[in-house]
């Protein structure tokens, strides 16, 4: 059977009495009941702890596949042979099948039966050792590159935000678009193109922003890049040409955009965020000529900007401010109704950057840039220069899922998934983080969490992340987020990994939060 549990033909169903030395053949014992164990990576069942035969078995799986024993193409036993050799109801298989399909490890290939898809990297102790890079990470004033520092390091369970779904990557709809796309192109298509992008995709790219953000533009307002992150480079160059250097931002706000900005010569200038979204009278006090914001889900908080506040910055952006609007994972929404564009409401003022890096995957490097009219020529030659245009390939199937409805559909597919990985996470958190304070979970991609009054006097943060990544978890202390001080707490991303990784995860963090507590003074 393979994960789904359809009848396959495998090497482990060969025949009614396969040979006791085929892989995965059943061994009976002297009674001649099959035995506890299975020639199938040794397995004995013997050694699953009491009520924990499910994790037992995924992890052994796990573990193999990691190590190179299941290496990717492996086939696994289908799950009737394998129940049957361990002496275990058939649903204990499948669950642990259905944990390791999830993660995006195994998949049902019809009459291949289950096969291994993907290898991550090998399981690592709870306790880091001394002198490895997590503590240091952590404690470090200097957070240049931190993400990324954090994002290579190995651990058990990643509950970092910024992450999708990549396990529920449309690979068949991929696939199919592409086998469309190659038997369509020309020659010409294979060589240098317009540095916006190509045509197809920013005609896909306008449908999609009026169906799903209330924008409406013209092709040809519309710029292909490589992600958001090359939007703000983009972006950057054309405020230095103006005379620009300081640019507003959220505070607390996204570190790697922050960054970003500072790597291309600006001084950022912190603006604070409340229940309602950004301060615009605090804007306007800073005397900033622009500003770059997340209104619809307003990282990491997940704060949506209110009506008036929108109204306030439209005033300001009318009067010669300038407004650069990173529509962080704003499909993403689940308890709230969805929100307009900024770009929608003031094109002449707003400059628009979205990708679908929180949608599919960021490895595809594709985002759109929308610019003011007057700042269009400038936009595509900073693009032009940057590096003459994003891949082809990519953008021709991307704007075929797009035109086809396969987007939507994909869309529809992980908001489910997403949400019940979030309320799993809630549920984990009420139990194992008590005192915390949840925030931003009607939408996005993470939650984040704050620990104040009583229970969070003397905690620091990086601690917290230090102690819960020796415990083989990461996550992102809110403080990385921060300019200005604050409440301690954490952002964590609950997309990416199964729901028995999240759980598991929150309840490590918790015992992370336990032993610091229990080692502060009271």
């Amino acid at each position: 059977m393979d994960v789904m549990g359809r009848s396959t033909k495998s090497p482990y169903e060969g025949s009614k009495n396969p040979s006791p030395t085929s892989p995965g053949s059943v061994v009976r014992g002297p009674d001649g009941e099959p035995s506890l164990g299975s020639d199938f990576l040794q397995l004995d069942i013997g050694q699953a702890p009491p009520g924990g035969r499910t994790a037992w078995l995924a992890d052994r799986l796990r573990s193999a596949i990691a190590d190179g024993r299941l290496p990717v193409g492996a086939r696994l036993p289908a799950s009737r042979v394998l129940a049957e050799e361990l002496r275990v109801t058939r649903g204990v298989v499948t669950e642990a099948y259905r944990r390791l399909a999830e993660s995006g490890q195994i998949a049902g290939r019809g009459r291949l039966g289950t096969v291994v898809v993907a290898a991550p990297a090998a399981p690592r102790d709870r306790t880091r050792a001394a002198g490895e890079p997590g503590p240091a990470l952590f404690g470090s004033a200097d957070r240049d590159g931190v993400i990324d520092a954090l994002r290579s390091l190995p651990c058990r369970i990643d509950l970092s935000p910024g992450v999708p779904d990549l396990a529920a990557f449309p690979r068949t709809a991929w696939l199919r678009a592409e086998r469309s796309v190659l038997a369509g192109v020309t020659p010409a298509d294979f060589g240098y193109g317009d540095p916006r992008g190509a045509p197809a995709l920013r005609r896909a790219v306008v449908g999609w922003l009026a169906r799903n953000r209330g924008i409406r533009a013209d092709p040809d307002e519309v710029v292909v890049v490589a992600g958001v992150a090359q939007a703000f480079a983009l972006l950057g160059q054309l405020l230095r040409a103006d005379g620009v250097l300081r640019v507003a931002v959220e505070d607390p706000g996204s570190l790697g955009a922050r960054q970003q900005l500072e790597y291309g010569g600006h001084s950022v200038v912190p603006v604070p965020v409340d229940d309602g979204g950004l301060d615009v009278g605090a804007l306007r006090a800073s005397g900033a000529r622009a500003v770059l914001l997340t209104p619809a889900h307003q990282f990491p908080t997940g704060v949506v900007l209110d009506g008036e506040r929108r109204r306030e910055l439209l005033r300001w952006a009318a009067e010669g401010g300038l407004v650069i609007e990173d529509d962080y994972d704003a499909e993403h929404r689940y308890d709230r109704p969805p929100v307009l564009a900024l770009r929608s409401l003031m094109p002449d003022g707003v400059c628009y950057a979205g990708s679908v890096s929180k949608l599919l995957a960021p490895a595809l490097r594709v985002g759109w840039l929308l610019v003011p009219p007057n700042r269009l020529e400038a936009a595509v030659t900073a693009k032009r220069y940057a590096d003459l245009g994003n891949g082809i390939l990519t953008q021709l199937v991307l704007a075929r899922l797009m035109d086809t409805g396969e987007l939507e559909r994909h869309l529809r597919h992980v908001r489910l998934r997403h949400r019940r990985r979030r309320d799993v996470m809630l549920r984990a958190i009420e139990a194992h983080l008590p005192g915390a304070r949840v925030h931003g979970a009607a939408a996005g991609l993470h939650l984040m969490v704050t620990f104040d009054g009583r229970r969070g006097s003397g905690l620091r943060d990086t601690d917290l992340a230090a102690a819960a990544l020796a415990q083989g978890v990461k996550v992102h202390p809110l403080s990385w987020h921060r300019i200005s001080p604050g409440a301690p707490g954490l952002v964590l991303g609950y997309a990416a990994g199964p729901a028995h990784e999240i759980e598991e995860g929150i309840t490590l963090v918790g015992d992370a939060l336990r032993g610091l507590r229990a080692g502060s003074p009271r």
